[in-house]
């Protein structure tokens, strides 16, 4: 079975690899390559919709999506939990529908994400530092957002992290109580490092992505599960199995 795929975006850097990912697989194949030309109706009759779009336009994306029945992966980043709560009522009127929202679709990214909310529920001081390619538009990113997000449910029982001095700008933007630090330079792809620290010790998770193709996999992955997924899913790390059990 052959799964057919409107990219919406595709004039855009994540657009053109996931172009030519869909080019090479033998189990996808090319409904609509869209930009900011085109209308939203291109899209329709697919099977699957993948938008990297900006914040402002992914909105109008998503319904459109919904609306015609199409599953969605969404790619953008930006996302909020508001926003996800919006699509998640929308999504439930329409059976089978699948949405994905995946913050980042580097796996290594992931497994950093799920180790520092692992990490976080044995360190209250806890900082984020993030950083990215100097034209993405919007700061704190995605993944650093959803970080924040996992490490406050991770201390729910234990309460909110340590960080005085909140009312300085140059603290950083809080989420779930986590500061976060946003960099956007020149040279850089995409990087993100949590700091942990505890009683005469740091603990660094770092995740540094040195080129695109670290995305296809979980492209791939999203592509592929999006058709069996119903409701709203959040996050790479619910389509793959963080921490198998081992048999002795």
């Amino acid at each position: 079975m052959t799964t057919s795929v409107a990219v919406v975006g595709a004039t855009g850097r994540m657009g053109a690899l996931t172009l030519a990912l869909i080019d090479a697989a033998d189990d996808l194949n090319l409904h609509a390559a869209i930009s900011s030309k085109d209308p939203l109706e291109a899209m329709n009759g697919a099977d699957v919709v993948i938008d990297f779009t900006v914040p402002g336009v992914s909105q109008q994306v998503v319904d459109h999506a919904i609306a015609q029945g199409i599953d969605v992966v969404i790619g953008t980043s930006g996302w909020s939990s508001e926003r996800i709560a919006g699509i998640t009522r929308s999504a439930s009127t329409v059976p089978g529908l699948g949405v994905l929202v995946i913050p980042n679709f580097s796996l290594g990214s992931v497994l950093a994400t799920a180790f520092s909310a692992l990490a976080a529920r044995y360190f209250d001081s806890i900082e984020i530092i993030e950083a990215h390619h100097a034209g993405k538009v919007d700061s704190p990113s995605g993944t650093a957002t959803r970080t924040a997000e996992l490490i406050g449910e991770a201390r729910a029982e234990r309460g909110p992290v340590i960080a005085p001095h909140a009312d300085q700008r140059a603290r950083g933007q809080q989420v779930a109580s986590v500061p976060i630090h946003s960099l956007r330079l020149q040279g850089v792809v995409a990087k993100q490092e949590v700091v942990l620290g505890g009683d005469g010790e740091l603990l660094r998770i770092t995740h540094e992505t040195i080129s695109a193709s670290s995305y296809e996999a979980g492209i791939l992955l999203a592509l592929r599960a999006v058709g069996t997924t119903e409701g709203v899913v959040v996050g790479l790390d619910k389509l793959i199995d963080l921490f198998p059990s081992v048999t002795p």
